[in-house]
């Protein structure tokens, strides 16, 4: 924990919440050794508050609460592994998990079903092989999103894995940011198409350059202030340029001014983006000039665009000599056999790597020629396949309430029945993004999606049922833009006829290369709501 004249917050008690006030008189990292202490007396040796604090382990309560089972979150920084990482991960699931692996929307590894009892063997097989869930969740500088294809990107104007890497040890584990107002997200890349959505993280730094003393340097443009959930913001640019070296830097003190100055008074408005909002990036920009130090202007832009994080299909690396092979994972889930027969191959046909991407997909990297076609036949690439169908490969979904305690409707396959539909019915040659939550909280981050899908609840004459609410053109990149809000509930069995006329909607009045978000925007919600409006009561009257 900083020492006092770090805590300028504990000044004033009555500005802060009352789990506040626990964190004052408790290191949140300390529960790693508590577990580790008491996890073979299984569920009841832990107090109330203890579970709470489970968070700053990477562990959370599953649903039910109460019946002792946790789910976990393992930081894959830049969502890059190893083989062996990859099989010990499979291993875990196995032993423990009952053989369910999602990859998050933040390039992480979750798992299911553990119990306490089982908590420190995992600790100690995943730091055997360089893993951690520390620090996945709690209020604490959470697992660092990057470019998946660090390294091997023909799109990058810089490699940002040994970034990542330097990033992931000032924070993990550091005393000194244990104890943040709230969550903090943090994302680097050096590829041009905004692969680490940088305007929905606290901090994230994307491609810039700038000549300085004659000679054009390559480095990043900062974005603070980002996040989603129930009052989402984009992240306001700093008027600064940061060079690789200072990254840090930047970073360590970014972190320092949402410790000392952020809102502890709310939770749900204690996240950097309420700070930012209020000081706005100028402010922000000179406080930070104040604490570390001078750094050049802003210099020039170079993201070009918005990939979505997608990268399925099979795709020359920098330098032509090599492929890479992104790989479709059904809204993010595998078996644990799976996954370990992904390690075998990339170890048969590549280099040893396996990569996550927030699309919640994965990539198997430095694929030579000679051997494409041989993997391409392999019959895991059958199932999770480069080349899926257009919905399908479009679709996020967050965990839901089959395991989370926060969502009100099942999500996972929810959205993979509503995207197989929509494959069956709809033709359509331009990828339409859906994504699907069961909570506001937004971990699968709809505001971005073309078309986002937020779980509720309506009262019918036989009883209260799943429905969705329906938002539609949100987008990041050059034109970042939250998604809007369409009035009406759709029965969860009606959403996928109900997506299907809104597309048939798009294919009508589209321009020529117009995406769906940007079609949603030109044409405005008013015209959509209206027809919305329609299809709700042309497909619940059918």
């Amino acid at each position: 924990m900083a020492d006092q004249q770090q805590r300028p917050w504990e000044s004033d008690k009555s500005k802060l919440s009352a789990f506040e006030l626990t964190k004052l008189d408790r290191e949140g990292l300390s529960i790693i050794e508590t577990i580790r202490e008491r996890a073979s007396q299984g569920y009841s040796a832990f107090s109330e508050e203890d579970l709470v604090f489970f968070k700053w382990a990477g562990v959370y309560e599953q649903k039910p609460k109460g019946e002792g089972h946790f789910m976990m979150r393992v930081r894959i920084p830049g969502g890059i592994l190893t083989s062996e990482q990859t099989r010990a991960l499979a291993a875990i699931s196995r032993d423990y998990g009952r053989n369910v692996v999602d990859v998050t929307t933040r390039q992480a590894i979750q798992f299911h079903w553990l119990t306490t009892q089982s908590l420190p063997d995992i600790f100690d097989r995943l730091e055997q092989v360089g893993l951690f869930s520390y620090q996945a969740c709690g209020d604490v500088p959470r697992t660092i999103v990057g470019n998946p294809l660090s390294g091997i990107d023909p799109h990058e104007l810089i490699d940002t894995a040994p970034l990542v890497e330097q990033l992931e040890k000032h924070f993990l584990l550091n005393p000194e940011f244990d104890n943040l107002p709230r969550k903090y997200k943090i994302s680097i890349s050096g590829n041009i198409y905004n692969t680490g959505h940088a305007e929905i993280n606290d901090l994230a730094f994307t491609p810039a350059s700038k000549v300085i003393d004659g000679e054009e340097r390559i480095g990043f443009h900062v974005w603070v202030g980002g996040g989603l959930s129930a009052k989402p913001y984009l992240a306001k640019q700093l008027g600064i340029f940061v060079l690789p070296e200072d990254v840090v830097r930047v970073a360590d003190g970014v972190t320092k001014i949402f410790r000392d100055n952020g809102y502890r008074q709310k939770r749900h408005q204690a996240r950097l983006k309420f700070l930012m909002a209020d000081w706005g990036p100028e402010k922000f920009t000179e406080k930070l000039l104040e604490l570390i130090g001078s750094l050049p202007e802003q210099g020039k832009d170079r993201t070009d665009g918005w990939n979505a994080g997608y990268f399925t299909g099979v795709h020359k690396q920098k330098g032509d000599e090599l492929n890479y092979v992104g790989l479709l994972l059904p809204v993010g889930r595998l078996t644990a056999e799976d996954f370990a027969e992904l390690a075998d191959l990339t170890d048969r046909y590549g280099s040893g790597s396996v990569r996550t991407t927030n699309s919640q997909n994965i990539i198997l990297p430095n694929i030579p020629d000679e051997k494409l076609e041989s993997l391409l036949a392999e019959p895991l690439l059958q199932r999770l396949t480069p080349f899926p169908r257009t919905f399908v490969g479009y679709a996020v979904s967050c965990t839901g309430n089959e395991y989370c305690n926060l969502a009100i409707v099942e999500t996972k396959a929810r959205m993979l029945s509503i995207a197989t539909w929509l494959d069956e019915h709809v033709e359509l040659d331009t990828p339409v993004r859906l994504h699907m939550i069961g909570c506001p909280n937004s971990c699968g981050q709809q505001q971005i999606a073309d078309i986002g899908l937020q779980g509720s609840l309506v009262k019918t004459e036989s009883g209260t049922v799943d429905a969705f609410d329906f938002f539609v053109g949100g987008s990041l990149g050059p034109d970042a833009q939250f998604n809007s809000r369409l009035k009406g509930r759709v029965k969860a069995d009606r959403v996928a006829p109900v997506i299907a006329q809104l597309l048939e909607l798009y294919k009508k009045e589209r321009l020529a290369e117009e995406k769906f978000h940007q079609f949603a925007r030109r044409v405005g919600t008013p015209r959509i709501q209206e027809y919305f409006s329609d299809v709700i009561a042309s497909v619940s009257a059918s």
